[in-house]
């Protein structure tokens, strides 16, 4: 019985039709091991031995070439990255709506989120050992119709059980960062890492951008719960959808790997992020940048709907529509951005000087003036939303770049777990500046500040370290 999850580096059955640069370097998550003879894997001469391999249906097999493995996985995290963000910001764009409902105040919108941040992680301490049993793919279903249930209870718009329904969907929402690291880090050319992991997390804001777009007119026109029984109907839909990919993407799965609670509920689960980080340093630096983004990403995500609406006058469709301004710039960016940090080399440099960009967009975007027009809305939602929601791409990259092969899963857990305190920190620090302050421009300004520190700081530690490497 194994304690950590199956190396995501070894060689996936179907890695034959994947394209990879030779020789792959020992450090990259792509690195391959063949077996001897013919230069494919065991898994993957064992594959063609399987019985029903041969006789007519093989000829017919090889007469329709299967889909690359790294197509199939790359389509496979971005379409449920895209869903499990879109469920995941259902509440947020309906918050308005739905906190009147409950007879909250507006700004109670980041508990709630706070609330779903801290069920993802609840999922990245404990969820490792069902990862390894189950498999990334399943656990991306799994995830998919755990959020719908949480949607469900939320739904009630009864106080108890929304707050019960948010920590669900974000647990829903735990398994897409380490699975589909997982799955990418064994399928991704290592020569594009960077640009196909940021094209999979460019599926988190187009996940957003399509709630705002969706759900937002949706709830205007039928109230929140219709709405909400349009995003349990997507989730459902995804979880049957990506099925048929199980086949081919869960081959690394452990079968005799442990689940009962005791497994699933040990100390050593606190114990591992810490343990993993204090190993690698330059991981924690990353990491420490990631939680400051995720404080500001996680406060722009929950409150943007809820500020333009409450403090700036819009009607709920025209805020929704600046909403997805805001998520469509993130899916560009983080795809031009991954893009950029492949180009220079220098992906860490290049998360730093975005840091300080995506600060200064910020507190612009608080100086709005009242009932803004949607152009000077959405224009200033996406400037922020261009910097400040792109660079998760770039991050898991570099954490999958600084870790060695055998221990992307937990590293990645280990990191995403630090950024995600920040998106639980973030929105109930900003709900309560909000309560303190009566206004919106302070707790923004807040926000952005501790990011343009936080990079700063990570400026001289780069800095610091290429003096010594020199």
């Amino acid at each position: 019985m194994k304690d950590t999850p199956p190396s995501s580096s070894s060689q996936h059955p179907d890695n034959a039709d994947m394209p990879v640069p030779t020789p792959a370097r020992p450090g990259d998550a792509g690195a391959r091991h063949a077996s001897a003879g013919d230069g494919r894997s065991a898994p993957a001469q064992a594959a063609e031995r399987r019985p029903g391999a041969e006789g007519p249906d093989a000829e017919h097999a090889a007469a329709s070439p299967r889909v690359p493995l790294w197509v199939l996985a790359l389509s496979t995290t971005l379409g449920m990255q895209t869903v499990a963000s879109f469920l995941d910001q259902s509440l947020p764009v309906i918050a308005p709506l739905l906190t009147a409902g409950a007879g909250l105040s507006p700004e109670r919108v980041g508990n709630l989120s706070s609330l779903n941040s801290l069920g993802t992680v609840l999922f990245l301490l404990f969820g490792a050992p069902l990862l390894a049993r189950l498999g990334p793919v399943r656990m991306l279903q799994a995830g998919a119709l755990l959020a719908v249930f949480g949607l469900g209870l939320a739904a009630t718009g009864y106080w108890p059980l929304l707050i019960v329904g948010a920590i669900l969907m974000g647990i829903g929402y735990g398994p897409s960062p380490p699975a589909g690291s997982r799955i990418l880090a064994a399928t991704a050319p290592p020569r594009h890492r960077t640009l196909i992991f940021s094209i999979k997390q460019a599926g988190a804001p187009a996940g957003a951008a399509c709630a705002g777009l969706i759900l937002a007119p949706a709830a205007a026109a039928w109230g929140w719960e219709g709405a909400m029984l349009i995003s349990m109907a997507i989730g459902i839909a995804a979880a049957c959808v990506i099925a048929p990919a199980r086949e081919r993407l869960d081959t690394e799965r452990d079968p005799q790997r442990a689940i009962h609670v005791k497994a699933l509920i040990h100390p050593r689960a606190f114990a591992t992020p810490y343990r993993v980080l204090r190993a690698a340093p330059s991981l924690l630096t990353v990491s420490a940048l990631a939680f400051s983004f995720a404080i500001v990403q996680g406060s722009l995500f929950s409150f943007s709907v809820t500020y333009l609406v409450t403090a700036r006058g819009m009607p709920l469709a025209t805020a929704g529509i600046a909403y997805a301004c805001m998520q469509f710039a993130g899916v560009f960016a983080r795809i031009f951005l991954g893009w950029l940090a492949d180009r220079t080399g220098r992906p860490a440099y290049n998360l730093t000087i975005q840091a300080f960009i995506a600060a200064a967009l910020v507190a612009a975007y608080a100086l709005l003036p009242a009932s803004p027009s949607l152009t000077l809305a959405g224009l200033a939602a996406g400037a922020a939303g261009f910097f400040a929601a792109s660079w998760n791409g770039i991050y898991l990259a570099e954490i999958a770049r600084l870790s060695p092969p055998e221990k992307i899963v937990e590293a990645t857990s280990a990191s995403v777990l630090i950024s995600f305190l920040g998106y639980f920190v973030g929105p109930s620090l900003f709900s309560l500046l909000v309560t303190l302050t009566g206004d919106y421009q302070t707790p923004f300004f807040v926000v952005a500040i501790q990011l343009a520190l936080m990079a700063a700081l990570q400026l001289t530690v780069l800095r610091r370290r290429a003096r010594t490497h020199t």
